[in-house]
């Protein structure tokens, strides 16, 4: 074995995830855009490319039923379902699926084989069509072909070719496995940030139950909580359960233990990526699970069985064939039975997991499924659009969406906003408004913290949030604790004097949203500070941002972009940390890497805003100059300056003096997010470059073009 950096120093700050977001690893040229090539599909041909792989069964893995679409289903809704609202990583973007942990998860079982059966679509289409769209279109033309109508379906997810490893999946070292470090205090049914799956290796919860028993009111209440952390209220939850487990069947024929090889990434180099391996012939069928059964009597076809029999029907638990906990119906002789998934000339018993049976214990669970029974359409409508929610979570705002089977309507988890009814500002207009906002008493550190504040909310992983749509003046972001409320109202108060004197004042349709001039000004703050350090700049500025009402915000789905901690602002929230995250720099990079900075654009950034004395609260933390507000490189000089030592003020080691060695007196106040800049030795590489004599304009032509990314990460408009 050879040791990296992270084996030797576990407590080292992991930087690498941010190299991803310079060097991916496509093997696609720079200029590639897989939108144009997407756009270029007959999505029909495809659909029925797919029909032909789906009803085609392979002796290599043969299909249950004759029909592989259950098994579609199952890839589709693992690959989707991954994602978590707290930090928007995972879900279908990417095809993580056929990449490590998520490959060789147990909870993915011979879906390998799925991924296999697709290869030849994938290979007609190459380029065209990423792995990420293919399987989730799989899904969605399973659901057809068995007889379910679906609400649509977008193109657009681009692949990966490297693990995400900026994805937090739990504290355990052993797959299947719940850890007292999973949740937060150590209670079960409180996990901790940004967590959503309960068992490490399982997509949501352990399906015979909590910690493997028979469970039901546990099962239900990890359900609510698993199902509330990927964006789902009671009502998609039920609908999905319901949904999915309408089709196909589980396999548990024997004890997995026993019978299964190992996962594809430990399997051995002549499997070619397979894993799992078994033979059917030794246990006489298939495993996964290690439950064995389906769930209605008819599992290539929509219907209402599902419901009809888990509320039908009285059950009770039992030990399967493959030694998992199960529910089979107490009056077995009373429920009609199943063709045999691979002889048709035999039949099986239909079954139930804990999960489902948790669904008829919990009142709430069970009023919507007893309203599912008495309203099939509306079922169906229910699962169509949950379905559509949930291979579509994390593919951000309808702009991205691709293709003729995109829905008209934008519902509101797609955080809509709306179109310009108004001739957008040009150059002329722009150095108006930023006059404008310098003169209005608005000092550059509100200007400045106000437009960070707005796009920094963006996320990369699920590209939610950022400036357009101006939410920053709406519930809950005007509210939050970080954008420090009451001087947050002076600010908009203000801004939206400037907008509105501009507006009025023109005879033409020229007009300026208050997003717009909200990273206009932000940009007109930083111009300004380059002037008083020395430096002729301009930020690149592209009109176009609008601004979202009350009513096309949900405040609870926008509570999840919350900073707990903000280094660029020199924030340190409440110093609760009880999540996987144990410092604030770990958030710190954390952060960075879902603004899709790299190493260098963190350090220019931080640095960047310390000179202009853009901190939380107006705080002297981390402002290591003498001269605020001008864009200058103090902050690196003075930090790495050997003539100041470094001493923690609290117990946490959260803030710091920095002491003149000797005179012993205090010439300024750090914190750790500053400190670090020193501590670890790539940050301290960078701020070497930075803080050198003739590192000034480095940094500010660095910070200028970081400080825009940002600003427009949110604009697919322009894409």
């Amino acid at each position: 074995m050879t040791w990296s950096n992270e084996d030797w120093w576990p407590n080292l700050l992991r930087l690498d995830i941010l190299d991803d977001n310079v060097y991916g690893g496509s093997p696609y040229d720079e200029d590639f855009e897989y939108a144009e090539e997407f756009r270029t599909l007959d999505l029909d041909a495809v659909k029925a490319d797919i029909e032909d792989v789906m009803t085609t069964s392979k002796e290599w893995w043969p299909a249950d039923y004759g029909h592989y679409g259950p098994l579609f289903i199952r890839m589709a809704w693992h690959s989707a379902g991954t994602y978590r609202t707290l930090d928007g990583r995972a879900g279908a973007a990417g095809g993580l699926q056929r990449l490590p942990p998520e490959s060789s998860w147990p909870d993915n079982i011979n879906l390998d084989k799925a991924r296999r059966l697709l290869q030849p679509v994938k290979q007609k289409y190459g380029r065209k069509l990423s792995w990420g769209d293919l399987i989730v279109l799989a899904g969605n033309v399973a659901l057809e072909s068995m007889g379910f109508e679906t609400y649509g379906f977008a193109g657009g997810r681009v692949d990966e070719f490297k693990s995400n490893e900026a994805v937090e999946w739990g504290p355990e070292t052993e797959w299947e496995t719940t850890s007292p470090e999973r949740y937060k205090e150590g209670e079960a049914g409180n996990l901790k940030d940004p967590l959503a799956n309960t068992v490490m290796g399982l997509i949501y919860v352990n399906p015979e139950g909590p910690n493997g028993e028979p469970d039901v009111e546990g099962s239900a209440k990890n359900i609510r909580e698993e199902f509330d952390r990927m964006a789902m209220n009671d009502e998609e939850t039920v609908a999905l359960i319901a949904g999915g487990h309408t089709f196909g069947k589980v396999h548990g024929a024997d004890s997995p233990e026993e019978h299964q090889g190992p996962e594809p990434e430990a399997a051995p180099i002549e499997e070619q990526g397979l894993g799992w391996k078994h033979d059917f012939d030794d246990i006489g069928g298939m495993i996964t699970s290690g439950i064995e059964g389906p769930w209605t009597d008819a599992p290539i076809q929509w219907d209402m069985g599902y419901i009809d029999n888990l509320l039908g029907h009285d059950w009770t638990s039992v030990k399967g064939p493959g030694g998992a906990w199960q529910w089979h119906p107490v009056e077995a002789d009373e429920i009609e039975h199943a063709p045999g998934a691979q002889d048709s000339s035999k039949t099986e018993q239909p079954m139930m997991l804990t999960t489902d049976v948790a669904l008829k214990h919990d009142d709430d669970y069970r009023e919507i499924l007893k309203r599912f029974q008495e309203n099939p359409d509306e079922f169906q409508k229910a699962f169509a659009k949950a379905w559509y929610k949930l291979i579509h979570r994390d593919m951000g705002p309808p702009e991205r969406f691709l293709g003729p089977e995109v829905p008209e309507e934008t519902m509101i988890w797609q955080d809509p906003v709306p179109d310009a009814d108004y001739d957008l500002i040009g150059d002329a207009e722009a150095a108006e408004l930023k006059e404008d906002v310098l003169d209005s008493g608005l000092s550059t550190q509100q200007l400045a913290k106000t437009a960070w504040a707005a796009a920094s909310t963006y996320r990369d992983s699920d590209k939610r949030g950022g400036a357009n749509g101006a939410r920053i003046r709406l519930e809950p972001q005007r509210s939050w604790e970080v954008n420090e409320p009451a001087e947050l109202e002076t600010v908009l108060e203000t801004l939206e004097d400037v907008q509105a004197a501009f507006n009025e004042s023109r005879s033409d349709d020229v007009r300026v949203s208050l997003a717009d001039l909200i990273v206009l000004g932000g940009n007109a703050a930083i111009e300004q500070a380059a002037a008083e350090a020395g430096y002729d700049v301009e930020v690149p500025f592209e009109p176009g941002r609008t601004d979202a009402t009350q009513e096309q915000t949900d405040v609870e789905s926008f509570e999840v972009l919350e900073p707990k901690v903000d280094a660029v602002r020199n924030y340190l929230g409440e110093g609760d940390y009880d999540d996987l995250y144990d410092s604030p720099e770990e958030r710190m990079v954390d952060k960075a890497e879902l603004l899709n900075l790299s190493v260098p654009e963190l350090t220019a950034l931080v640095g960047g805003m310390r000179a202009l004395g853009a901190t939380y609260d107006g705080s002297d933390r981390g402002v290591l100059t003498d001269r605020p507000g001008a864009l200058t490189n103090d902050f690196f000089v003075n930090l790495l300056d050997m003539d100041f030592e470094w001493v923690p003020v609290d117990e946490d080691g959260y803030v710091f003096e920095i002491r003149d060695r000797e005179t012993g007196d205090v010439v300024w106040e750090a914190t750790r997010l500053d400190l670090i800049f020193g501590s670890n030795s790539r940050l301290r590489a960078v701020a070497d470059v930075y803080g050198a004599a003739d590192g000034e304009e480095k940094l500010v032509e660095d910070f200028v073009a970081a400080w825009s990314t940002v600003m427009q990460l949110d604009r697919f408009d322009l894409e």
